[in-house]
């Protein structure tokens, strides 16, 4: 394996544990604090501010280290063909959900938050949220399954 490779595998792990991360802790911590009317305005914002940040960025380095690393490992037939393949094409399907699911309840605690609520948006942004956080789990096991291959 070359260094390159090497660079774009830990990239692409950091990276997914950063974003996974950041998804599983908003629905953890910053969504129930919001609900329970624990949090200002200015601070929701602020978190809010920073998990569209970390989305943005692990998405678009994913994106681009995930493209390399299969632009050199995988053939057409090989994505397509075998179980190895099948996981990276998942991968790839459950990074599109995810980023979605992570925009749109950013957006829903953005719209509110501009008016200076918390709960009302919390609770808007809470089912979106949750579901990103089945996907970012679901992509870790995806990639411990890939791993384990």
């Amino acid at each position: 394996m070359s260094l390159i490779d090497t660079a774009m595998y830990v990239l692409h792990l950091v990276f997914a544990g950063l974003w996974s991360g950041t998804v599983l802790f908003t629905s953890y911590a910053v969504i129930p604090a919001a609900l329970d009317g624990d949090l200002r305005a200015g601070s929701l914002a602020a978190m809010t501010g920073k998990l569209k940040t970390v989305s943005r960025a692990s998405s678009l380095l994913l994106f681009l280290s995930g493209g390399h690393l299969a632009g050199t490992l995988y053939t057409v037939p090989s994505l397509f063909g075998s179980t190895r393949g099948h996981l990276v094409l998942t991968m790839v399907a459950l990074w599109f959900v995810l980023s979605a699911l992570v925009e749109i309840g950013a957006s829903k605690l953005s719209d509110g938050t501009d008016q200076q609520k918390v709960r009302q948006p919390a609770a808007e942004a809470r089912p979106f949220l949750l579901g990103a956080s089945v996907v970012a789990l679901l992509l870790l096991v995806d990639a411990g399954l890939l791993l384990g291959l």
